[in-house]
């Protein structure tokens, strides 16, 4: 792992603690890490590729509004904690490195560190049914 600030290393931790999906992202727009049970719905494992710039997740996951119009970084859940530093959530599909199509229920929030330091964003995300 890239040195990072230890609020993101202990973010990190936590998050590998945890039985629902989390990525979290750092102030560059870096995916630094998902957890395993993201790996489940992602079908890749995370040591498998490493980081992932955000531009790249939309395109990588293939990810799309319920009516199947395709998203921009910016209007996922993850993009406008990390770029207008405020939470969000929001139901998407996506299409995982393992080719299944998925619909999942994203809440995301930014991070901040001691002295206001923006430091990314955590994005927590669930299976909540199939394509219809």
């Amino acid at each position: 792992m890239a040195q990072h600030a230890i609020e993101l290393i202990l973010l990190r931790q936590w998050a590998s603690y945890l039985t629902i999906p989390v990525f979290v992202i750092d102030a560059a727009g870096d995916l630094i890490f998902y957890n395993e049970p993201a790996e489940g719905l992602l079908g890749r494992r995370f040591d498998d590729h490493g980081a992932l710039p955000l531009a790249d997740i939309a395109d990588v996951f293939v990810t799309t509004a319920l009516d199947g119009s395709p998203l921009p970084p910016d209007e996922l859940p993850i993009g406008i904690a990390l770029l207008q530093r405020r939470p969000a959530h929001g139901r998407i599909r996506f299409i995982g490195y393992d080719g299944v199509a998925r619909t999942i229920d994203v809440t995301a929030f930014p991070v901040e560190g001691q002295g206001s330091r923006f430091l990314g964003a955590v994005a927590m995300f669930w299976e909540t049914g199939a394509w219809k």
